[in-house]
């Protein structure tokens, strides 16, 4: 156990310096900081200056250890369109994207489950067969359409919803949240749904394709011919081992969740990471592109961290591999 967590915690370190160096890459080849903050007018005298200050003229690696010491303490410098600390700006952002991403992976983990349990035990079904249709067009339909689509019926036809903003927040310390108001809960509706849409999609097929795998094992045969309802067998042993793979990809999926709502949020104007890092794409801001990459690739290194102990803890024949091989 102690080997396999070394591992994976070498592994992990591995994939941040090689996304540090990427996002360090962005410093040296998308723009100079030192014209974005000084202009187009600046003197050759203080450009020298500000870059002996910043430290740009050291050499390429000693930039680069730099860089990784301040980012190993969250610190990107300031946000070359706003003047502000970058480390600022993602905390007051973050909160908004996490609960967004949290409140869509439940909307996908609590409808998505069912409709593949659904699917799978009642195979051939007209319920089963619109639950297929509906997956089809998740999967297939793109993100941004989908949230254009919700708004015009349920913002602009119906009145039902708001199509922009976060609505009311709590402050909580450094901590802003929109879940503990009812005008919180009314705008996270549609941005939520959109970003679920596809995650629900495709943990209800692959929900219904494991599902139907188990069922075929020879220990579900057994267990019919023990004389075990069919209550017992679906939900207490099928859906229990159903579940195992649909964790692990369920795990990474929260990432993906928190990484790739960068569509919805522009969308719907929802004022997390996402549209702060569309809002730098635009206007080049380097130090924030660079902070969102290292923040993103460090939740995906520790989901999957995370995902990878559950799954060891859970599956014995891992354990019993490891104990084999050793």
């Amino acid at each position: 156990m102690f080997a396999f967590i070394l591992r994976r915690l070498i592994q992990a370190v591995i994939v941040m310096v090689t996304v540090a160096f990427i996002a360090f890459l962005l410093f040296q080849y998308v723009g100079d900081p030192v014209v974005f903050l000084l202009g187009q007018d600046a003197t050759p005298q203080q450009i020298r200056e500000l870059r002996a200050d910043l430290g740009l003229d050291k050499p390429f690696f000693v930039q680069f250890w730099h860089f990784l010491a301040n980012a190993s303490q969250g610190e990107f410098g300031l946000s070359l369109r706003q003047g502000a600390k970058v480390s600022r700006l993602i905390a007051e952002r973050f909160p908004a994207t996490l609960e967004l991403s949290l409140v869509a992976a439940l909307l996908a983990l609590m409808i998505g489950i069912p409709m593949g349990v659904y699917a799978a035990l009642r195979r051939g079904t007209f319920m089963s067969q619109v639950f297929m249709t509906i997956s089809l067009l998740g999967v297939s339909l793109p993100t941004f359409l989908i949230g254009i689509l919700l708004i015009l019926v349920f913002a602009v036809s119906l009145g039902w919803f708001p199509s922009f903003g976060r609505g009311d927040t709590v402050k909580m310390g450094w901590w802003t949240s929109g879940l503990l108001t009812p005008k919180g809960w009314h705008h996270i509706v549609l941005p939520a749904l959109t970003l679920a849409i596809f995650q629900l999609t495709l943990i209800m097929r692959l929900v219904r394709a494991e599902m139907l795998e188990v069922l075929r094992t020879d220990y579900i045969k057994f267990a019919r011919a023990r004389g075990l309802s069919n209550r017992s067998i679906h939900f207490g042993h099928a859906l229990k081992n159903t579940l195992v793979p649909v964790m692990t990809i369920t795990g990474l999926q929260l990432g993906g969740l928190i990484a790739f709502a960068i569509i919805t949020e522009t969308v719907f104007q929802w004022p997390g990471m996402g549209l702060l890092f569309i809002q730098a794409v635009t206007f080049a801001d380097i130090p924030v592109m660079a902070a969102y990459l290292c923040l993103i690739a460090l939740i995906f290194v520790i989901i999957n961290l995370v995902v990878d102990l559950l799954y060891f803890a859970v599956d014995p024949r891992l354990r019993v591999g490891k104990v084999g091989g050793h």
